[in-house]
């Protein structure tokens, strides 16, 4: 048992478990708890899911504290913040309260996910990389799906309230936080992280790939579900059931993901994840039928598995010395987007839904047509096709 807490892919997978069951707690339920017991309209969500941005956008302030804490030791931190806000979030029903307890939450969400992906990509090799990130894949489908089946059961049988509900998933994350903290060595860092911010114009690809990612992130996270309840007329509760099959379908498929990426690589992954994109946003434009709308809500989730591939592909070309540095960077690189293209697409949603797919559709092609300057073996020095010598 001992040696457990000796293996940081056993604490990878820790992380993958703790994460979900307070995120997905806070998302599955907002919607209801806000209009149900804390009366808000739109502005105010919209105020709220903006409040809920920041954090992303201010990923990179996370170097700053680096400078004081360890890497390991700030995850643990962050799962506490991400815990408690999730757990306070049910004791405040006013506006200026949800507001402070949403920050909280996504403050350590955000932190979390950066430092995730940085440790990740430290302590796991190239080799089994993919791998591992399918697998963490896997693992968060399935705690979302247990979230989701939990939160249900609880408030259909035994009528437990949402703030009994926000408590347990916050605290849960909280409690795994500290034992992580006290069981698990404490790793040392193999090759010492640059703590600057700093943009690499070799990694100008990968940047590019990952702002365009986060922009595709929002018109499916902001819009596909909102076509699926306005067009469709989708109650609540298939909406939490499309959720679940969202998670049986990842669970499975993620690990095949990771291994595909280890077989085929970067270049041809992304490419296929890009067409089907592209396929999806346009048949989003003109979805006409409610079976074929869950059916490509369904498949664009499923298609946002195959980003493992981006994370890799960065991995292979990064001096090991900029991991930390560049995942701080890319977190706020994919969040820029959230600040205006939601605002902006919602007033074009009011002319027609169909030009917001149709944006979408063009920013996956834009992304495609990317994909060629991968490298078939992507490598530091050789980060595009337009690299001298690189190899095709």
């Amino acid at each position: 048992m001992k040696k457990l807490f000796t293996q940081k892919e056993i604490l990878i997978y820790l992380f993958a478990i703790a994460v979900p069951i307070s995120f997905a707690t806070w998302m599955s339920m907002l919607n209801n708890f806000v209009v149900e017991v804390a009366s808000f309209d739109g502005a105010k969500i919209g105020i709220l899911q903006s409040i809920r941005e920041i954090p992303g956008l201010l990923a990179f302030t996370v170097l700053f504290v680096l400078l004081m804490v360890a890497q390991q030791r700030l995850a643990y931190i962050s799962l506490i913040f991400l815990g408690i806000g999730t757990a306070l979030t049910g004791y405040f029903t006013n506006a200026m309260g949800l507001y402070i307890t949403t920050f909280i939450m996504s403050l350590g969400f955000h932190y979390m996910e950066t430092l995730n992906q940085s440790l990740t990509l430290q302590w796991i090799s190239k080799e089994k990389a993919p791998i591992v990130l399918g697998k963490v894949t896997a693992v968060r489908a399935f705690m979302g799906m247990f979230v989701f089946g939990f939160i249900y059961v609880s408030m259909t049988i035994f009528n437990l309230e949402y703030k009994t509900l926000y408590l347990i998933g916050g605290v849960t994350t909280c409690l795994i936080a500290i034992l992580a903290w006290f069981l698990f060595d404490h790793f040392k860092e193999e090759v010492l992280q640059d703590k600057k911010i700093v943009l690499r114009k070799q990694y100008w690809l990968f940047y590019v790939l990952t702002f365009l990612a986060g922009a595709r992130r929002q018109i499916f996270v902001v819009f596909a579900g909102f076509l699926l309840v306005e067009k469709f007329g989708i109650h609540v509760e298939n909406m939490v059931l499309l959720l679940v099959v969202n998670s049986l379908i990842n669970m499975y498929i993620g690990p095949k993901v990771g291994r595909f990426v280890a077989k085929f690589g970067e270049r041809i992954t992304l490419k296929i994840e890009y067409i089907g994109l592209i396929i999806v946003f346009t048949s989003y434009a003109f979805v006409s039928n409610m079976y074929v709308a869950l059916g490509l809500f369904v498949l664009d989730h499923l298609l946002f598995s195959m980003a493992i591939a981006l994370k890799t592909y960065f991995q292979k070309i990064a001096d090991p010395k900029d991991i930390a540095s560049a995942s701080a960077v890319s977190f706020t690189i994919n969040h820029i987007a959230a600040v205006f293209l939601p605002f902006i697409l919602g007033l074009l949603w009011l002319k027609s839904s169909f030009i917001v797919f149709i944006i979408g559709s063009g920013i996956a092609l834009l992304s495609f047509s990317l994909s060629f300057l991968i490298p078939k073996n992507p490598t530091q020095g050789y980060e595009t096709v337009l690299c001298k010598n690189s190899r095709l």
